[in-house]
């Protein structure tokens, strides 16, 4: 089962990073291979949680799969948990934590692990993720500085 984990430290407090991670339909805008993303479902739950279910095309070349997660965002804690419900992976399971340094950074924690459902899949499309699962932390970076100004030192 393919795995990817990130800890960085960035120049964004930890509630703006939160947000803009939970910001989940801006993520045609910048995010790697991300095409279309569509909530079906929004609820609230006890201790300000919320719970999407949310639809995310991927595309590369003439590939293009759909793929719906739940996602718990806990904004006490810090916390965004995507796990899979359907489409073409047999699982997929994201994870993004952001611990405060100081008012004006954050140590940002980004994990996935997941498997494709079918072998020519995943021939196709492992090394393509695997890429791109890499540029995400830069992608929100990039984007944190787009929407909070660049970074102070």
């Amino acid at each position: 089962m393919p795995k990817f984990a990130t800890e960085r430290r960035v120049g964004h407090s930890a509630d703006d990073m939160f947000a803009l991670v939970a910001d989940v339909e801006a993520y045609p805008q910048f995010v790697p291979l991300c095409e279309r993303l569509t909530v079906r479902k929004r609820s609230s739950e006890d201790g300000g949680r919320e719970i999407l279910v949310a639809d995310m095309t991927v595309g590369y070349k003439a590939i293009r799969e759909t793929f719906t997660t739940r996602v718990a965002l806990d904004p006490q804690a810090r916390i965004i948990h995507a796990q899979y419900l359907d489409g073409p992976f047999s699982h997929l399971d994201n994870r993004w934590s952001f611990a405060p340094v100081d008012d004006r950074a954050c140590t940002v924690s980004f994990s996935i692990d997941y498997d494709f459902r079918s072998r020519i899949l995943a021939a196709m499309m492992g090394a393509v993720f695997d890429r791109a699962f890499r540029k995400f932390a830069t992608a929100f970076e990039e984007r944190a500085d787009k929407v909070y100004g660049a970074a102070v030192g």
